[in-house]
């Protein structure tokens, strides 16, 4: 099976996506189908509230399946500015559309230009979870 690795995101090493937001300063967080495809399926999430100061680097959350228990690490660094209340209360939906209503938080970044250098596209980002294909 292929996964979709959206050409508009900026993948971790550590499976978490961003895509920058039309106004720039906004970024939204996600895990990759890669990532929720290992996990399995997803029976709890903690994500971090509203306000919160995050790092990049930082734990920011978990993620829960009937495999294992992943921690969720910061991208970016920012203010969560919006969390997925739905996926709260329904954890298993995140697999259903990572990139679209699967989304983790929202937030207000710091610096925009700074901290995404790091991150990978997705040409790389497929090179790195799927190296066969």
């Amino acid at each position: 099976m292929s996964l979709e690795y959206p050409e508009d995101l900026k993948y971790l090493d550590s499976h978490e996506y961003v895509r920058i937001e039309d106004d720039e300063d906004i970024a939204t967080i996600g895990l990759s189908a890669f990532a929720l495809e290992e996990l399995g399926d997803v029976v709890f999430l903690e994500l971090p509230e509203l306000g919160d100061a995050i790092a990049l680097g930082d734990n920011i959350g978990t993620v829960e399946s009937v495999k294992a228990v992943s921690e969720i690490y910061a991208p970016v660094s920012g203010t969560v500015v919006d969390r997925n209340e739905m996926l709260i209360e329904q954890p298993e939906a995140i697999a259903d559309d990572p990139y679209g209503e699967g989304w983790l938080v929202k937030v207000r970044l710091d610096d925009p230009n700074e901290e995404l250098e790091d991150a990978l596209s997705a040409e790389e980002y497929r090179a790195l979870v799927e190296p066969e294909a």
